[in-house]
This record gives structure tokens, C-alpha cells and sequence, in this order.
């Protein structure tokens, strides 16, 4: 065996696959509950599950599957609990399909609850995204979509994700859509249409788009559908006829100028909408334009993500001067743009307006240290109540750290703090570190990594997080900190390792690195220290 082997072994081992976290078991039985209250083939056979009972039978499945994975693994342990995390997914899964074959139990006065009109009535969700992402055609639509034709029932929001329709299937589905129209809220209709050719996909949402015209919906979702204006426009009779809509998703959906342009001309008011995503389209400067014309008639909005679009420096600053007037606004996504520091600038002036933000997402936007200057210093006068921070990659230097720390201090309620991949050194990341030392007891992530740290300012952040009481996670790899420096850190997490992030990225003999620098290294963080005394007395002011 060569030595990579070896290495690669040795990782292998070091895994611990069993027993699994609670967090994980948790979403197992969320899993479980969700497969068995989904309308399938086995439930038009079966009889489908209410939620209560769904997941009661899924809590005791795990259970038992855990119990029998437990007791496989103190008999036979195999070091890293592969074998008995196989047993936990197998016992699972048989345990699974006896509920499902056994069928809803049977009520207290005898009877069951497999077609009961009062158990039809009280489902509200109609949900055939589980499983594997494939076609539906005509035949299965049949038999799938057979709930919705039952005299009575309450479905109020259809979730037709991960299945792609084809023409039999999409006829199947028109007459069943018309006759429930009156009735839906929420339609989520995300990658529903992959995988067919051009021309059968835009007969198929139109086709959709007719049978759902006039719903007075609340939540609509055609992400993931690659529209582009074509797509749009196929779909202009649901969008037209939508006067109260809340939340709109149209991610990963090819929105290129003249499809961000469509949506504007289409959707007649946005007057209620919420939520507003175009995450992952190729919108750029013109197609934001329109975006911020939608934007700026909606002045209730909470969340608005529009990233990843390739928006430069003017559609930055429309969209910025837009969100001006949604004074709601509690979550600002715009990562991976090209705004540069005149959006940034523009977008600074604009959060004032936003005194419930909560979470906002700036990385990737070439701000700079004048833009992230003038960010920070409109962040610290607004958004009290700021939980989430993130401004990676954007070029930042210790010099932009300085407002950044007088910002990240008098953001109390603060949980998580990205500045990876920009340019703190140890004078920002310890501006960074000292900015967080007071309160800040709901902090539980800390990303500085790639930041040309060397072991000065990792161990300011190291004994910063570390008396955080529920601190989940610092991350500083990719850095330049020195052996000595790693063995510094790591022994500061002797009690709690799993707080600590992987190291393996980190290059001790990076740029900037002299061994006459390293022995500087505490002078320089009492010098950095003394500068600080400002940024602690603007704290207490």
C-alpha cells in the first residue's frame, strides 16, 4: 500500500459513523413522517397516513431501528460503525413498509381512516415530490394524482417538484387542476418539466398556467424550470391573473434580461409579496432594473435574495435605491454579484430603512474597503436586531476592519459572522476577535478563514470563541498560522474539539511569514490591543 493509501486510510478510520447525532435521527423521522403521508401507488392501495399518525409510527420506527443498530453495534463494533449504521437504514426501512402496508389504524368507534371524508378534509397538502427525481406520465398521473379528484377534500396547497411532466401526464392533470383551482393558496410547480424537449415543456406550462388561471394565491414557486422569456411568458395566464401574492420563487430559472422584464409586465401587483428569490439567473445590469421596478412596488417585503445574477455596478445601484422603501425588510441576500464599491455605497444609504433586519448576505460583491467601510458604518446605526453577517470575499483589509469591529460590537444579538477569503492579517482578525470578547452570548459561528491569519490573531479568535456559551464552530483554516501556533489553538480547544474547524488548509509557510514576524507576534497583539481602547469605549457610549 502506497503512503496516499495509507493517508487515506488513516482519515477513513478516524470517521466515527455511529452512533448518529440526535440532530440526525431527528431528521430521519421528519423523513419518514414525510413519505408516509405522500400520496403514492402503495397508499391508493394501502390508505395514506394522517401527520399525527405518521409520525408517531415514524418516531417508533426509529427507535426500534436504533435500538437494533445499537445493540448490532456493542456486539460486533467494527471501529468506525458502518455496519451498524447499514442495519439502522435497513430496520428502517422494513419497519417502514409494514406501516405502510398495515394502513392508517382503525378509530375508536371502528372506523378507519382510509377514506374517511373527515380525515380527506382535514389534509391540507398535497406533496408528490419524495423519492427520486423522475418522469410522470400519463399512467402513473392517474393513479398519483387520484386524491385530488376525492368529492370533499381540503388540499389548499400542491407540491408537484421533482417529477417532470410530460403531455399524457399534463392532460391527466388539467381537468384535476380546474376543478381544485378555486380552493389552492400555494403551488409550487419547481423542476417540474426537466428533462423534456423545448417545445413540449412550453406545452406543458401553458397548459398548467390555463388550468391555474385565476387562483387567488398566496406562495408560488417555478424555480429550478430553466424558463428563460419563452418559459415566462408560457406562463402569463396564472401570472396575470395574481393580485395577492406573498411569496414568489423564480430561482435557477434562466431570468435573463427580457425574462426579468416579462415577470415586471406580468404579475399585475406585488403590493402583499413577502418573499421575492431570483437566486442563480443570468439577470445582469438591464434585467435588475426591472427587478427593482418590482421591488420598489412592494413595500411590505421581508425577504428579498438576488444572487448569483451577474449584476454589475448600475443594477446594483437600482436595486440598492429600491430597497429603499421596503422598510419591512428583515433578510437581504445579494451574494455573488458584481456590484463594486459604487453599489455598495448606494446600498449603504438604503439600510437605514431597515430597522428589523435580521440576516444580511453581502459576500462576493467587490466592495472593497470603501464600500465595506460605508456598509459597516450604516449597519452599526441600523438593524438592531442582526443575527446573521456575511461579507466574504469582498477584499477586505485590516484598514475596513476597523469600522467592521465597531459595527460587529454593537450587534448583540449576533449568531453568525462570515468575513472569509479577504485580506483581515492578524490586525484585523484581532480587531475582529476583540470586537466580539463582550456579551455577544448568542454567537455560535465564526468564519475568518483564508485571511492571511497568522498565529496572533488566531488565538485571539480561538480564546474568543471558546467562553461563547453555545458557540458551534470557528473556522480559520487556510491560513497562515504557524505549527506552534496550530498546537497554541488546538490546546485552547482541548475541552471542546469539535468547536474547532479543520486545519488541513492552513500553510504555515505562507506569504508574510519570516520567523522574525512570528517572534513579534505578542508585541504586535499588545500594540494591536492598546488601539483598541477607542472601539471598547464607543461600546460602552
Amino acid at each position: 500500500m502506497d503512503s496516499a493509501s495509507q493517508t487515506f486510510q488513516q482519515r477513513t478510520l478516524s470517521v466515527k459513523l455511529w452512533p448518529p447525532s440526535q440532530s440526525t435521527r431527528l431528521m430521519l423521522v421528519e423523513r419518514m413522517t414525510k413519505n408516509l403521508t405522500t400520496p403514492s401507488i402503495f397508499s391508493r392501495k394501502y390508505g395514506l397516513l394522517g401527520k399525527e399518525e405518521a409520525e408517531e409510527d415514524a418516531k417508533q420506527i426509529e427507535e426500534l431501528a436504533f435500538t437494533a443498530a445499537n445493540q448490532h453495534y456493542e456486539k460486533e463494533p467494527d471501529g468506525d460503525g458502518s455496519s451498524a449504521v447499514q442495519v439502522y437504514a435497513k430496520e428502517s426501512s422494513k419497519l417502514m413498509l409494514e406501516v405502510i402496508k398495515r394502513g392508517p389504524r382503525a378509530k375508536e368507534d371502528g372506523e378507519v381512516m382510509i377514506n374517511d371524508k373527515a380525515t380527506a378534509a382535514s389534509q391540507t397538502i398535497f406533496d408528490i415530490s419524495g423519492g427520486r427525481r423522475a418522469f410522470i406520465e400519463e399512467e402513473e398521473a392517474e393513479d398519483v394524482l387520484g386524491p385530488l379528484r376525492d368529492p370533499g377534500n381540503s388540499y389548499t396547497k400542491i407540491i408537484f417538484s421533482n417529477r417532470s411532466f410530460g403531455l399524457g401526464a399534463a392532460r391527466v392533470a388539467v381537468p384535476i387542476l380546474n376543478s381544485i383551482k378555486d380552493q389552492l393558496t400555494e403551488v409550487d410547480l419547481s423542476d417540474f418539466i426537466a428533462g423534456r424537449p423545448e417545445s413540449e415543456a412550453l406545452e406543458v406550462i401553458t397548459m398548467f398556467s390555463s388550468a391555474l388561471e385565476c387562483c387567488d394565491l398566496r406562495y408560488l414557486n417555478l424555480s429550478n424550470n430553466a424558463l428563460g422569456e419563452k418559459g415566462v411568458r408560457a406562463f402569463e395566464a396564472l401570472l396575470k391573473s395574481q393580485n395577492n401574492l406573498e411569496e414568489l420563487y423564480l430561482m435557477n430559472d434562466g431570468i435573463s434580461e427580457e425574462a426579468a422584464r416579462a415577470v415586471c409586465e406580468l404579475i399585475p401587483s406585488t403590493e402583499k409579496l413577502k418573499v421575492l428569490h431570483f437566486h442563480n439567473n443570468m439577470t445582469g445590469d438591464e434585467g435588475a432594473v426591472a427587478i427593482a421596478e418590482m421591488v420598489q412596488h412592494s413595500p411590505v417585503l421581508e425577504d428579498f435574495r438576488c444572487s448569483s445574477t451577474r449584476i454589475g455596478s448600475e443594477g446594483g445601484v437600482a436595486l440598492a435605491e429600491a430597497l429603499g422603501t421596503c422598510t419591512h425588510l428583515k433578510k437581504l441576500d445579494l451574494r455573488d454579484n458584481m456590484f463594486g464599491v459604487e453599489a455598495g455605497l448606494a446600498l449603504s444609504k438604503a439600510l437605514s430603512a431597515f430597522p428589523d433586519l435580521t440576516e444580511i448576505y453581502l459576500s462576493y460583491l467587490n466592495l472593497d474597503d470603501e464600500g465595506a467601510e460605508a456598509l459597516a458604518n450604516a449597519l452599526k446605526e441600523s438593524a438592531p436586531s442582526l443575527e446573521v453577517l456575511e461579507l466574504a470575499g469582498n477584499d477586505i483589509t485590516a484598514k475596513g476592519a476597523s469600522s467592521l469591529a465597531v459595527c460587529i460590537a454593537a450587534k448583540q444579538f449576533l449568531t453568525k459572522l462570515n468575513l472569509s477569503e479577504n485580506e483581515l492579517k492578524d490586525e484585523g482578525a484581532i480587531l475582529i476577535g476583540k470586537s466580539l470578547e463582550e456579551g455577544h452570548g448568542q454567537l455560535t459561528e465564526v468564519d475568518l478563514s483564508t485571511n492571511s491569519i497568522r498565529r496572533a490573531g488566531a488565538r485571539v479568535l480561538a480564546q474568543v470563541a471558546v467562553n461563547k456559551p453555545g458557540f458551534k464552530m470557528l473556522n480559520i483554516n487556510g491560513n497562515f498560522i504557524s505549527d506552534e501556533g496550530i498546537d497554541e489553538v488546538k490546546d485552547i480547544f482541548k475541552q471542546s474539539p469539535d468547536l474547532l474547524g479543520p486545519l488541513d488548509e492552513n500553510d504555515p509557510e505562507g506569504e508574510d511569514f519570516d520567523e522574525e514576524a512570528e517572534d513579534e507576534d505578542a508585541d504586535n497583539e499588545d500594540e494591536l490591543e492598546s488601539q483598541l481602547k477607542g472601539l471598547k469605549i464607543k461600546q460602552e457610549e
